[in-house]
């Protein structure tokens, strides 16, 4: 991994001021939030880089054939500070544990701020799709000043969990449309295959999961939808007019291969940037610093003037 002369990662210690300050001094953190330089906002014309790291709060700790990659929580704020030492990177998306560790380093100024929201459908768990809101809520969200929340938004037409997990992703919609924050939705339709979840990355289950999410809440003012980088992605992007940010997933094939698919992708209308954790923070090469710099060479990061 690229070395970053601010952390030395040789050190067991480095992040025990973290402790010191959750121990002795919690509201530490609501001051972090309080006097954070915030983002100036997405603009059309120019595609938002967003970092994802909020795997390890749904048990899902795997990167390809590594089951415990994301274990380490000292490893995982490495490769994020040096993520987000990257100024094409705009910010980040993550579990409130992640974000507040992220707010007390000082990491997150002039950063969009996504909050992940539902964490309870457990990687595994016999009852995943009863995907419950566990972590943010929109009041947290609008407490720390965050940009917005995400949730992920499986649809099993066989489960009938899938009932209460579209109930309750329609609520946090609302709630974050009244705070006017962004709802970042990820759907999928998904299924039980050999006792795992697997989603379906076709095109038509993407264009149709993507009807069916666009359609929660009571208002779509606030929603973005993040989308898998799938094959006739120009007709999953022709099904919305909302904007739409790409992820990256756990994906196959060479990095080059991955990076040519994203590059397509976003040359596309209607695709407002990228937000991808595991791929870029755990590459094959180890080489965080230079896997975020290939992605971010692929997004247009001119701002357009407004007419």
């Amino acid at each position: 991994m690229s070395n970053n002369p601010a952390i030395d990662r040789e050190d067991p210690r480095r992040y025990a001021h973290l402790t010191t300050i959750r121990l002795e001094d919690p509201g530490a953190v609501a001051r972090a939030a309080a006097t954070r330089i915030r983002h100036e906002g997405a603009r059309t014309g120019r595609q938002n880089f967003i970092i994802a790291a909020d795997h390890p709060a749904r048990g899902a700790l795997s990167v390809g054939n590594r089951t415990m990659a994301m274990a380490d929580r000292r490893d995982l704020l490495d490769r994020l500070q040096i993520s987000l030492q990257n100024p094409a990177v705009d910010g980040v998306l993550a579990s409130p544990d992640i974000l507040d560790d992220l707010l007390l380093l000082g990491a997150l100024d002039h950063k969009l701020v996504f909050g992940s929201m539902n964490r309870g459908g457990l990687s595994g768990y016999v009852n995943e799709f009863d995907d419950r809101f566990t972590g943010h809520t929109a009041q947290a969200l609008a407490d720390i000043g965050a940009d917005g929340g995400k949730m992920l938004t499986r649809i099993a037409l066989g489960d009938p969990a899938t009932a209460v997990t579209l109930e309750a992703t329609a609520h946090a919609i609302d709630e974050l449309a009244e705070r006017k924050l962004i709802a970042m939705v990820e759907p999928f339709l998904s299924e039980w295959h050999n006792g795992r979840v697997r989603n379906d990355l076709g095109p038509d289950a993407v264009i149709k999961s993507v009807g069916i999410a666009s359609g929660l809440g009571g208002t779509s003012a606030y929603t973005w939808m993040k989308l898998p980088v799938v094959p006739d992605m120009e007709r999953v992007m022709a099904a919305t007019t909302l904007p739409t940010v790409l992820l990256g997933g756990d994906p196959e094939g060479s990095p080059d291969e991955v990076f040519a698919t994203w590059a397509a992708a976003l040359a596309l209308p209607g695709v407002q940037g990228l937000t991808v954790g595991r791929t870029l923070l755990y590459p094959a090469d180890g080489d965080v610093a230079s896997a975020v710099a290939t992605a971010a060479s692929l997004l247009n990061h001119a701002t357009i003037p407004a007419e």
